[in-house]
């Protein structure tokens, strides 16, 4: 992805998805994602979300990019989804950080039934 404000499409599947509790009886949903994101390759991750049975909440993400180029690229952030509909979810994170340096914005959709997440990431500078 070139320096700017490009904008590039991702996509990815749940290959694992894992509960444990949380803080204040809430749950912890751990979702490990394969996928791939326009000039950042092939993407794995975990979003990892904090559930309390409201309509919104908070999650962390993880991942590494594995670039065309044989490069790699860690990725983290911190971000917030929101109900959107029958098991879908909104996702936004202001600030993925990249280990190269640069910061990303997220927005993405999230569907639990078919186990997918789908979004943009827009260059932040």
């Amino acid at each position: 992805m070139a320096t700017g404000h490009q904008t590039a499409e991702f996509s990815a599947k749940f290959s694992t998805i894992t509960f444990s509790p949380g803080p204040h009886g809430s749950t912890i949903l751990q979702a490990n994602i394969e996928g791939s994101a326009t000039g950042l390759g092939a993407v794995w991750g975990t979003g990892t979300f904090v559930v309390g049975g409201g309509k919104s909440g908070t999650y962390s993400w993880c991942g590494i990019s594995y670039l065309d180029d044989g490069e790699q690229v860690a990725s983290n952030g911190l971000g917030t989804y929101q109900s959107i509909g029958k098991h879908r979810w909104r996702t936004q994170v202001p600030a993925v950080h990249l280990s190269d340096g640069r910061t990303l914005a997220f927005e993405g959709e999230l569907d639990l039934v078919t186990r997918s997440w789908t979004g943009k990431l827009t260059e932040r500078g």
